[in-house]
Order: structure tokens, then sequence, then C-alpha cells
């Protein structure tokens, strides 16, 4: 398929397309906010390098699972590699001998499936520079663009999972190799290994999920967590808790989507903005949110424990409203709710006049932030997110465009514009919510690089991706 060259700025950043430089895929060119090409994402910094190729990263996630569909066997074995090349996802950057070549036959809705013709090319680390990581909830949302990472810089990665919300095809196609182990074990349970550092993801990040069974959400987030200082204070691991998962806070108290992102939880429901890291927090001890919003808090107070009576070397990161590829689009998170609404046809349902803001950051510069922490030697807690603001009704009108544009470049035809709808919300909204980093930037060199619109193209056609493979 060829395109004419479109380029669309926002906020200081535009993604531009170019005509295919090879027959079967294009070729993708994103700029940062001032206008840089970005090819690469992460640094070498705190004599750790966690750069790694950005077209490399794409290739694991901005794909089907799929790289074929047909209506029966016959139809399989007369496809030739170029044709299948067609007909896989776009955006691979010729990394397609790196894909799964599963077969999907949409008459039967079934999936014949294999393993990946070979794993993406990794790092060679002599065993000085080579980390032993455990990731706790490694299947998740955030912990699973954090293996990718990781693997791909070469060190030996270890998830630790209970898949009640990560999913095992988030990181699938590392199973098998020999950096690569994958557990299904509660953190609630004692676990022992050999790591040098240790990222304490686990936990349930969506209401849905956490009111599901509170004493067990607020039982992980303690137990948990001991479980997982134990082990660093028995193998001298440093140590690094997320007070979060990820963009989350949706109320199923009142039967409506709540447009609020997610903000650190151990701040609660805010009296100060934007949020500095001295800032206690404001917390309903009893509400429903409290199994979570408390837990999280435990947790930073076990952590600081640890540290002082043990020595344990601790990080702690409070991360703000993240969205990316692999969200769960059913989890009723704005952004995700947004863009499968635009993609099926149906009108955007927004709560409230709109007016209200939200900042979002793009999981990329989370993970860069969480592994510059890691590395670094700031132990005093650090905010992790981004400090541009949309208005909920902006957000909306920008995942909108963004939709069409992807549905015009592919040659897909709308019957019809779609809609954003304005529905009541009851009086006690939350507030504008916005992370202070700048304890982030001094201490780390950390910034987001990712514009909200270059985000949103991502995750458009990831959802795309999914929709295709009939997985949405």
């Amino acid at each position: 398929m060829s395109h004419s060259p479109v380029s669309e700025s926002s906020n200081g950043s535009s993604v531009s397309y170019h005509p295919p430089a090879h027959a079967f895929y294009d070729q993708i060119t994103t700029l940062d906010k001032n206008g840089d090409e970005i090819t690469t994402v992460g640094f070498n910094r705190f004599g750790f390098d966690s750069e790694v190729p950005l077209d490399v990263l794409r290739s694991l996630y901005l794909r089907s699972h799929y790289v074929v569909s047909a209506n029966n066997i016959s139809d399989v074995n007369d496809l030739d590699s170029e044709a299948a090349e067609t007909i896989h996802a776009k955006f691979l950057q010729g990394h397609a001998a790196y894909q799964s070549k599963s077969i999907f036959h949409p008459d039967t809705q079934s999936i014949s499936y294999t393993t990946l013709s070979r794993f993406p090319p990794v790092k060679l680390l002599p065993p000085n520079l080579r980390k032993r990581v455990l990731v706790t909830g490694g299947a998740g949302f955030v912990g699973s663009h954090l293996v990718d990472r990781l693997m791909l810089l070469g060190h030996e990665v270890t998830v630790l999972d209970n898949f009640f919300t990560g999913s095992k095809t988030t990181v699938n196609h590392w199973i098998g190799h020999p950096n690569f182990e994958m557990v299904r074990h509660d953190v609630v349970e004692p676990f022992m290994i050999e790591c040098d550092q240790i990222y304490h993801l686990a936990c349930p990040a969506s209401p849905p999920h956490y009111q599901f069974n509170a004493v067990k959400t607020i039982k992980t987030s303690f137990m948990g967590t001991l479980n997982m200082l134990g082990l660093a204070k028995r193998t001298k691991a440093r140590f690094l808790i997320s007070s979060t998962s990820g963009e989350q806070r949706l109320s199923s108290l009142f039967g409506f989507n709540e447009q609020m992102g997610h903000i650190s939880e151990v701040y609660g429901d805010p009296e100060v903005h934007p949020q500095t890291e001295e800032y206690w927090g404001h917390v309903n001890p009893i509400g429903p949110r409290a199994c979570y919003d408390e837990g999280k808090r435990v947790a930073e107070t076990l952590t600081y424990g640890f540290q002082r009576q043990d020595g344990v070397d601790v990080r702690v990161a409070r991360i703000f409203n993240t969205y990316g590829p692999r969200m769960n689009p059913y989890d009723g998170r704005v952004v995700s709710n947004f863009i499968v609404q635009a993609l099926k046809g149906e009108d955007m349902t927004v709560y409230g006049d709109g007016t209200q803001t939200r900042s979002f950051q793009y999981v990329h510069d989370l993970i860069d932030g969480l592994i510059a922490l890691m590395n670094s030697d700031e132990s005093r807690p650090v905010n992790i997110g981004n400090g541009d603001e949309f208005t909920i009704g902006e957000f909306a009108e920008l995942v909108r465009d963004i939709v069409e544009k992807v549905q015009d470049q592919d040659g897909d035809v709308r019957k019809r514009r779609v809609n954003i709808v304005y529905k009541t919300i009851p009086t006690d909204d939350p507030q504008k919510r916005r992370p202070d980093t700048t304890r982030a930037k001094e201490s780390l060199g950390w910034q987001p690089r990712w514009t909200v619109r270059m985000g949103l193209e991502e995750m458009v056609r990831y959802y795309k991706a999914k929709m295709a493979e009939g997985s949405i």
C-alpha cells in the first residue's frame, strides 16, 4: 500500500509517514517534542545502558498475533512468504522474521498457534554487566514493557505473575529464550531466587479487579511487598516498588466510566496541585478504594522500614497516568475507552462538560523513568508522570482525529463521523491531577519525550490490530 507523506503537529510534535521503503511495510518516523527524530528509547546513565532501537521494540507490540488469516488449510498452503508479509500487521520495519506465524481462521473463530520463528536479537553482555532481574507482575501492562526492554538489553529476566490481571500473551514472545523465565506464583507466598534487582509491580490496578476481592488486594500489597523485601534483604538485591501500575481509577460506584486519570495512590484525592513527593496525601481509609490506596501507602512504609532497619537498598516510584499498548480495553480506562469506541464507529462518551483536565504519559517514558530510578542513587520517593495537561473534551477530539487519520492511511471507509456525547456526572468529580516531576528531572535527568499525540497513534494501531485478529 502506498501513502503520500503526512505530517501532523500538536504540542510541538509530529508523526510523519513516508512512502514505503519496502514493498510490504511502511517506514514510520516519530519526532519528539523538540522535533528531533526518536530512533531509540532509554539512555546510558548511572552506569546502566538502557538504550534499545525503537523499531525493534515496536515489533514486539505493534503487530497482530496472527501473521495469516485463512478460511481453510489449502489457503494456507498456497500462501507464499511475500503474501504472508503483506497480510502481516503494519510497521514491523523489517522484523517479520522474529514474529509468530500463527494462523487465524475467521470462519470458525479458531487459531493455530506456533512458536516464534526466532527470538528478537538481544545484546550480548559480559557477565559483570548482565543483571539477574526479577519482575513481579511482569505479565501486566507496565511489567511486560519493562520485560521487553530488559530482555533486549541482554539481562536475565524472571517474571513472577499469578495472571489474575496479567496475560501470558504480553510476554509469550520470550518463552523459551535462555535469558527468560516465567513463573506462575502469587507474591503473597514466599519465593526464593537469586537476583540482583527486583522490580515489584504486582498488584491488581483497576477498580473492577482490586475491588473484586478487597482483602486479597491489601494482602497482596502488604504480604507481597514483605516477601519481596525479605528476598531483597537475603540476596542483597536492589528493590524498586511502584506506588501503582498505570492509569486506572474508574468509578464503578456511580455506574459510569470515570474520566479521571490515575494519580499515584499514596496521594489519594489530593488537596494540593501539582503534587510533590513531600505531600502526605488525602486518603479515605475506609472507602471502597482504600484497599488499594492504603495498601500502597503501607507498602511504602514497609519499604522504608526495611531500609532503616536492615539496610535494604530501596527505590520508590510514584507513577501517574500511564497509557500505551497492552492496556486492557475492558478496564474502563479513559484512553482505551475512547480509542475502542472510535474504532468501532460508536459515539465517544464524555462525562461532565469535558473541561476537567488530566495529564497522560506514554509507557516508554515510564519505563525510561523506572530504569533510571533503579540504577540511580536516589532513594527518596520519585514522581514519574507527564505534566502536560489536556481537558477531557480536547482529548476526546484528539483521539477521534487520530483514529480517522489512521483509518484514512489504511484505506478504511467510515460509515459516518463519530460524535462526542456529553453526559452528566456527579458533583464530586475529582479535581485536576498533575505531577510535580522536578525531582525526577534533577536527580535522574529524566523527563517525558513522547507527546500524547505520538503515543495515541501507536495505541490506535495496536487496538486496530487486536480488533483485526478478533481479540477485542
